[in-house]
């Protein structure tokens, strides 16, 4: 090893590189590790979403730096890019055009990461040993050792699946054919599979609500396309958003635009469909909902899986984690992102401290640092990798500081309930410290000696 220190990175996506671009700032040697053939391999699946984040929450800072010396042009802050725009505007650019490009092992699958003579159960000096990484590329097994690590490997690969209690339905594997998970692009690239048929979508996500927008758009253009929307909860409209109060217009848009089609009958909506067998039924797919005797069912051609996503921590088995028993988020910030506590789309910025584990020089980031949450913001990751490679160069204080102001969703719930005090303002922002604050007017009032400020 070198005086200066390796920190390998797994994934090149958005918040990947960012971390790449922010450990080469500090002076140190970033490798990252990329599965795919290119970076950015999995936003490459759905390039056909409109992001409802502008362009100024989407660039991060460090990696901005790295590409104005390229003659690169910075896209319009306030505009709104697909992902597509993203990579060839953004991602592509940073990934080839800067020094990253020396940086970045593509097809390069991680299998396996360990402390150098160092089995999970062995402490005495651990924490000197660097860590060893196995991935596969086309030449065979390989093995990087580094000081820092830094999982960004996101969770697009591992969606959740069709059944309500977090395993596959029944007959969920038979029916593969007819099942496609995430957000498909049914009037592009995949129009073919979906015009003029009824297509189920479950979920109740921005993935789901996008999809079944465009799935009536589709029907505009081919009338026998019929969108149902298979919903596990009882009421529709917490899919809705914020609408005006959300800071992020568009997303506060895209649910303004979901609840009008589903006002006007637009999309059959199937509410309390908790999914539990999927069979054939004369060449279609019966999605069946309860028991089998009696249970409910829908007929389709084909189902759209938009349930979210969850971590793959295989390759770490030999590693230290300390991960909430639920979320499977770092301990610390499972609290913050909790969804049966909360969901008010942003969470307090958070760094290295919230997602360090008992494994010195390893921190999960990005996406998959939010476990089964679903609230993240590419934003985020930016600050988390931000705070992380100070903490690795021993920049202790900037890895404290915050240097991320979030927008507000406009609609926050607590234990489950919505706070109508809090759709209209109240809010302030996320909670800055105490985590059992609901919004920064809460913290501040409990902080002067009151119950809290009543939107809780």
């Amino acid at each position: 090893m070198n005086d200066a220190k390796t920190v390998a990175i797994i994934g090149a996506g958005p918040v990947g590189l960012a971390a790449a671009a922010h450990v080469l700032e500090r002076g140190m040697s970033p490798i990252v590790l990329e599965a795919g053939p290119e970076a950015g391999h999995a936003v490459r699946q759905w390039q056909h979403v409109q992001l409802f984040s502008p362009w100024e929450y989407n660039v991060d800072k460090a990696a901005a730096r790295l590409l104005a010396p390229t003659g690169w042009n910075s896209p319009e802050p306030k505009s709104y890019p697909t992902s597509s725009e993203l990579i060839d505007r953004y991602l592509e650019p940073l990934a080839t055009r800067t020094p990253l490009r020396e940086a970045i092992r593509t097809s390069s699958r991680v299998t396996a990461i360990s402390r150098v003579g160092f089995d999970k159960a062995k402490t005495k000096g651990r924490e000197q040993a660097p860590f060893e990484i196995r991935y596969q590329n086309g030449k065979g097994p390989e093995v990087l050792r580094a000081e820092a690590v830094i999982d960004v490997s996101g969770t697009w690969f591992s969606p959740n699946p069709a059944g309500r209690n977090g395993l596959p339905a029944i007959g969920e594997p038979e029916q593969a054919h007819r099942i496609a998970y995430g957000m498909p692009d049914v009037r592009g690239a995949d129009r073919a599979r979906y015009a003029g048929k009824t297509i189920a979508v479950l979920g109740a996500g921005h993935s789901a609500v996008g999809t079944l927008i465009d799935l009536v758009h589709l029907a505009d253009e081919v009338p026998a396309t019929q969108p149902v929307w298979l919903l596990r909860g009882a009421d529709p409209a917490k899919a809705f958003g914020g609408g005006r109060n959300d800071k992020l217009a568009a997303r506060g848009e895209l649910g303004a635009a979901f609840a009008a089609l589903v006002s006007a009958g637009k999309i059959r909506v199937e509410t309390e469909f908790g999914v539990t067998h999927l069979s054939e039924s004369d060449g279609r797919l019966r999605i069946a909902a309860g028991a089998c005797s009696g249970a409910r069912s829908v007929i389709a051609d084909e189902l759209t899986v938009s349930t979210g996503f969850r971590p793959d921590f295989s390759f770490l088995s030999e590693l230290r984690l300390r991960l909430d028993p639920a979320i499977e988020a770092p301990v610390a910030l499972a609290p913050l992102i909790d969804p049966n506590e909360h969901s008010c789309g942003t969470v307090r910025p958070h760094g290295a401290r919230e997602l360090a584990h008992d494994e010195p020089g390893f921190y999960l980031a990005g996406m998959k640092s939010y476990g089964r949450a679903p609230t993240f913001l590419m934003m985020t990751g930016y600050e988390q990798v931000r705070s992380i490679a100070a903490d690795i160069a021993g920049d202790k204080k900037a890895a404290a500081r915050v240097e991320l102001v979030l927008p507000e969703t406009g609609v926050c719930t607590r234990g489950g309930l919505e706070s109508a005090a809090v759709a209209s303002g109240c809010c302030g922002g996320p909670a800055k410290e105490d985590t059992s604050a609901c919004c920064a007017a809460d913290e501040t009032a409990k902080k002067a000696g009151a119950s809290g400020c009543g939107c809780s």
